[in-house]
């Protein structure tokens, strides 16, 4: 049996009704994903907020995308400095993704765990299961975000294996079948 090609059209047959914001976010509530610390260090001083809106864009070369608030505190911080490093988080770090997820001041945030510096200049959580030291080499803007995207230039791995997840607006831990 052969198959036609059928010709792309690239106009939409009618208009789509527009997703309600809260039916939205809800549906992305269902989305786990990873928690991670993205920090940064550098002429505009130090900042780190807790994100699960990181994913891989390519291997070639490595870059991740960080979706990053606007009207966040650290936004001028992040923009300026044009470095971060995104550190994943263990099941036992749910209480530093807290204090990095709210209105903690920055050199709390930063007393709360053991720090080293990457050779971009931001912090990376010594004991974060992966850490990926990058610099900013675009970003867009979307809606209230701004997308980056981040050039990977080192990575530090740890032996923990026990992530901390964010689901349906909570934390949670996935542990691996010992068979």
């Amino acid at each position: 049996m052969s198959m036609s090609a059928r010709p792309f059209v690239d106009e939409p047959l009618s208009e789509p009704a527009p997703v309600d914001r809260d039916a939205f976010r809800n549906a992305m509530s269902r989305l786990g994903a990873a928690v991670n610390i993205i920090t940064t260090d550098g002429p505009a001083g130090k900042a780190g907020f807790a994100a699960s809106a990181v994913c891989s864009v390519t291997d070639t070369p490595p870059t991740l995308l960080v979706c990053l608030n606007r009207s966040s505190s650290v936004f001028t911080t992040f923009t300026a400095n044009r470095t971060l490093c995104v550190n994943t988080l263990a099941s036992h770090h749910e209480p530093l993704s807290a204090l990095f997820g709210g209105k903690t001041p920055v050199d709390e945030r930063f007393a709360a765990a053991t720090w080293q510096k990457g050779e971009t200049g931001a912090p990376i959580l010594a004991d974060a299961i992966v850490s990926f030291d990058c610099s900013v080499s675009e970003s867009v803007d979307i809606g209230t975000h701004q997308v980056l995207f981040c050039r990977v230039l080192g990575l530090r791995d740890t032996e923990s294996d026990i992530p901390l997840i964010y689901y349906r607006r909570g934390y949670h831990r996935i542990v691996r079948d010992a068979g």
